[in-house]
């Protein structure tokens, strides 16, 4: 816990020097000094206007990601357990993978209207894709003999699944997951852009709008925050869900 604190302490540093020499060398007014920008958001966050905009992003993107295991999961190991499914299936799903999902929003916003479904809606889609290809190729990767060892002592194809195939496919569904985080951050600040009045989204353009470049920062800074949270929280799930993984890791590293 200690390690990890310190390799962000040290990001951030770093980020933060970077950020300076780039100010440095542009105009404050295109781009404030990281100081300013982090004065502006410790002030913002004594409001409640910003822990509004901070909710509503983080129940839209937290609930889209959450319906995209749902679903994305679930569709990932029938594809790669069930070759008939998989035949069928699969040339739908890597036709329409490469698609921009986001060109699709107006359509969800007509369909959905303009309150928080299409935008949970969108995200979902385009994370889920992810995880359904992500957890497919983990179980059609997974060696025949842990299935076949498990169905010789009588495991039937219900506790095979459970048994052998989810828990070898979770830790690929859950890397599927952290790396779709940034994608559901950057999706989010698209669909919350334009059609809503709430949002972290809403809060950077209203400000860029503006010229109220200190509050546009104080967004993009709590967007980024928000991202950092949902990437841990993925991180910790994994670590008690897939326990068995990191135990076999430290039996590796005892052994070299």
């Amino acid at each position: 816990m200690i390690q990890r604190f310190l390799r962000y302490a040290t990001a951030s540093m770093i980020l933060f020097i970077g950020w300076k020499l780039v100010s440095f060398f542009l105009s404050a007014d295109i781009l404030p000094p990281p100081e300013v920008a982090f004065v502006a958001f410790a002030k913002a966050v004594t409001t409640a206007e910003f822990w509004s905009h901070f909710i509503a992003s983080a129940c839209r993107v937290s609930s889209a990601m959450a319906l995209a295991w749902l679903c994305g999961f679930p569709a990932g190991i029938l594809l790669g357990y069930n070759r008939k499914v998989d035949r069928v299936l699969s040339p739908f799903v890597f036709l329409t993978y490469p698609v921009p999902k986001i060109v699709l929003l107006p359509v969800f916003l007509v369909l959905f209207g303009l309150g928080d479904m299409p935008k949970i809606l969108m995200i979902a889609l385009i994370i889920g894709y992810q995880i359904v290809v992500a957890t497919r190729d983990s179980v059609k990767g997974l060696d025949i003999k842990y299935i076949d060892s498990f169905r010789s002592i009588g495991g039937t194809p219900f506790q095979t699944i459970r048994h052998v195939v989810i828990p070898a496919a979770m830790p690929h569904g859950f890397t599927a997951l952290r790396i779709g985080t940034g994608t559901g951050i950057a999706v989010l600040f698209f669909v919350e852009s334009f059609a809503t009045h709430s949002g972290l989204g809403y809060l950077i353009m209203d400000a860029w709008g503006r010229f109220a470049y200190d509050i546009m920062f104080t967004g993009i800074i709590g967007m980024s925050l928000l991202g950092v949270l949902i990437y841990e929280l993925f991180n910790g799930l994994e670590k008690t869900m897939c326990a068995w993984k990191y135990l076999e890791s430290g039996r590796s590293g005892a052994g070299q």
